[in-house]
């Protein structure tokens, strides 16, 4: 057995090694079927929406409000993520995950149910409260009870979720929206939410008991909470909603730039921040954050603004765009299931990363270059050989940010690095909105006339934009990538001191 790694001010608690001596293999297995259960209901929520979005739009009478479905959740989810992450931390993983898979299925639910927009994007925000945790906490016991190298190794079943997700999300999204109706992409996650739920339930019992005498920085937790709120209002508002120069959005900005300044004065000046500044300063967390940021980021604003592409400019129903859809998901599957299994077996993990994100860079700038008279199965191959990069960073930066930190920290460090993530995602959802959406003033005559494709060549090129913005953004994934140092996996950093380490 292991020896513990004791933390002053802290309990002790086992290493990863320790906790995976005390479970036997089938336990392991039983507890990592519950929550691939549960990172499958997040993971069909994020694919399944996609190709639904211009019917529900048209259906709703309300397509102008349309990125509100995605910003909703991402607002919810991003600002909560570090909270989960925290309270995990101090309360154990088992409640928090039951917590947040009941908030995702009551969201859900309201979902399905709702009459209007702006009811749809508030039940979207609810179920966004709980899927900030579904992921975030999963990946946080699986370092619990696995060391890095065995995380790599399972990147296989992981990516098998994922898989199924990508494949089966996009269909059943244009096959519900076309055919049947688009409340069912969300009555779907009711049946999936109370397995995960029965599962984890039971199989996160066998869980050692490691909760920790952490305190709650709630200032801090207000600060984040509300200043990441006004920030992706006044990036969702401007230039659509707003302009850019408006009272509104300037003054969200404004509140943002407050808040985010207090927040960040709390983290320098709170007994115990809501995230240890020693965590925030490691290279290896902060490279790998921001380049996950970067990638997850540009891979969801593509996931949400392609099939508008699809059907605006390349003709396609819902339902072939679902289709079409397809090899963008997998590809970002396949690029994780190759870094996770590089990792295992060479020491220099990030070649594998680089070589694959060079690729993406090159297909999304054809993409951007030609677009439209692209044949349409070169521009499915580009698509999978764009995602196949954006993937290969997702396993890495996850296993090497849990590598790089204290046990005691794995919570906070795992969901600070969804967060960023997530808001990465968030902001440049935003930023795509915004270069969509706002294209279609001068092209036609209301949003909805852009989603029904009144004006191919001008939609055209409008996306020849948002191709060239995932272009920047993906190169600033393989910038921070390039940076990030490569600290064997395995070993960890040696235990901090008194005078360090915050009770």
């Amino acid at each position: 057995m292991a020896s513990s790694i004791v933390v002053p001010g802290i309990q002790a608690q086992p290493a990863p090694s320790a906790a995976q001596d005390s479970l036997s293999p089938l336990e392991i297995r039983s507890i990592v079927f519950g929550l691939m259960t549960a990172m499958l209901l997040a993971a069909l929520d994020q694919t399944i929406v996609a190709t639904a979005m211009p019917t529900i739009g048209l259906d709703l009478g309300d397509a102008a409000n349309l990125p509100w479905i995605v910003t909703a959740y991402l607002l919810a989810s991003t600002a909560v993520t570090p909270l989960y992450g925290k309270l995990s931390d101090i309360h154990g993983r088992r409640i928090m995950l039951l917590i947040a898979i009941a908030t995702f299925v009551l969201g859900s639910l309201a979902c399905a149910l709702a009459p209007t927009m702006v009811t749809l994007a508030l039940a979207r925000g609810l179920q966004g409260i709980g899927g900030g945790g579904l992921i975030a906490l999963s990946q946080t016991i699986l370092a619990d009870i696995m060391a890095p190298k065995e995380r790599a190794r399972y990147q296989v079943v992981i990516a098998g979720v994922f898989v199924a997700a990508s494949v089966a999300g996009p269909l059943l999204g244009g096959l519900f929206a076309q055919h049947l109706h688009w409340s069912l992409i969300f009555w779907i996650n009711l049946p999936i939410g109370g397995l995960a739920f029965a599962l984890t339930n039971a199989k996160l019992k066998l869980l050692p008991r490691n909760e920790r005498r952490h305190r709650l920085d709630y200032p801090g937790a207000v600060l984040l909470v509300l200043g990441s709120v006004a920030l992706l209002l006044a990036l969702s508002w401007g230039g659509v909603r707003y302009p850019w120069s408006s009272t509104p959005v300037l003054g969200l900005l404004a509140v943002a730039a407050v808040l985010g300044g207090g927040f960040a004065a709390r983290l320098a000046t709170a007994a115990e921040p809501l995230i240890p500044t020693e965590v925030l300063k490691d290279r290896v967390v902060y490279s790998a954050t921001l380049a996950a940021c970067f990638a997850m980021g540009t891979f969801i604003g593509l996931t949400i603004y392609v099939p508008i592409f699809l059907e605006g400019v390349i003709g396609l129903t819902a339902s072939e765009s679902g289709v079409a859809l397809v090899p963008l998901m997998v590809g970002t599957v396949t690029g994780a299931t190759l870094s996770g299994r590089s990792m295992i077996y060479f020491r220099h993990y990030k070649r594998v990363p680089l070589a694959m994100m060079s690729v993406s860079i090159a297909c999304c700038a054809g993409i951007a270059a030609e677009g439209r008279a692209l044949p349409f199965w070169l521009l499915e191959a580009m698509f999978a050989l764009l995602s196949m990069g954006i993937g290969t960073i997702l396993p890495l930066s996850t296993i090497a940010i849990q590598n790089a930190v204290e046990p005691h920290q794995l919570g906070i460090a795992t969901a600070a690095m969804n967060f960023f993530r997530s808001l990465g995602g968030a902001l440049i959802v935003a930023a795509f909105g915004t270069i969509v959406l706002g294209g279609a003033a001068g092209t036609a005559h209301d949003v909805e006339s852009l989603i029904r494709g009144a004006d191919p060549a001008q939609l055209a090129l409008t996306f020849r934009s948002v191709f060239l913005a995932a272009c920047l953004g993906l190169g600033a994934a393989f910038a921070f990538l390039a940076f990030m140092e490569e600290r064997p996996l395995g070993e960890r950093p040696a235990t901090k001191p008194a005078a360090d380490t915050h009770a």
